[in-house]
């Protein structure tokens, strides 16, 4: 029996719900990542004895599924994309905002799906909107290599922000720091490719780059989802 199928406790003697559990739960990782986040400390917050919330949850894992899926509310359209490409970059774009408004939801991106009503609903809109484009295998792949993509480059992006939290050196102030070390190691003549990335590429920020890399992704997609039936 799922979480979400587990019928809830009564709220005497502190009215509780897993709503509020969630809730308490999501502004704790929102203040201190995901290793903030305990049956102890959501029960201290709540100011509710932690035993109490064994009822509502067994396992702190079912606790981050609650969370995902709270999250996943922010990332379901609010109405139906007119195409496959706007909803899969609809779906792209509004789980970087979400990943970016709950950093530590870059953690649980990527692995077994949520069953909870949200993240099926997002389920549901991104399959409907490619729906008779292609046989179902065609479509999966589909989706999970677009997905694999846009997990790929909110994890970078969000490792990026937390490394200059931990450092206090921006990315600029990294690469004047590091500087030195690159020019002598370039000047080596060993990393020639790499040279020429360093010395004549054009440097984007983390949007542009996120955007561009998207694009190229639904390209791809697009000459398979058009090729016939063999």
């Amino acid at each position: 029996m799922t979480v979400w199928d587990r019928p809830e406790p009564p709220t005497r003697p502190v009215p509780l719900d897993r709503d509020r559990i969630v809730a308490a739960a999501i502004a704790l990782a929102d203040e201190g990542g995901l290793e903030a986040v305990s049956v102890r400390k959501v029960a201290a917050r709540l100011n509710a004895g932690p035993m109490r919330l064994y009822g509502y949850i067994s396992t702190k894992e079912e606790l981050f599924d609650l969370m995902v899926d709270e999250v996943q509310a922010e990332i379901l359209p609010e109405e139906q994309p007119g195409d496959w490409r706007e909803a899969l970059r609809t779906l792209a774009h509004r789980t970087r905002r979400a990943a970016l408004r709950h950093e530590w939801l870059a953690d649980l991106l990527g692995g077994r799906p949520t069953l909870g009503p949200n993240g099926l609903a997002v389920a549901e809109s991104t399959l409907a909107a490619l729906d008779g484009l292609a046989d179902i295998d065609t479509v999966m792949r589909a989706v999970e290599t677009v997905s694999a993509y846009y997990n790929g480059a909110i994890r970078r992006e969000i490792a990026n922000l937390r490394a200059e939290r931990a450092t206090g050196l921006s990315k600029r102030d990294w690469q004047r720091a590091s500087g030195p070390h690159i020019t002598r190691m370039l000047a080596t003549g060993r990393f020639p490719a790499l040279s020429k990335a360093v010395h004549d590429g054009t440097e984007v920020d983390a949007e542009t780059s996120f955007t561009t890399g998207l694009d190229w992704i639904l390209d791809a997609v697009a000459t398979r989802l058009s090729r016939p039936p063999a």
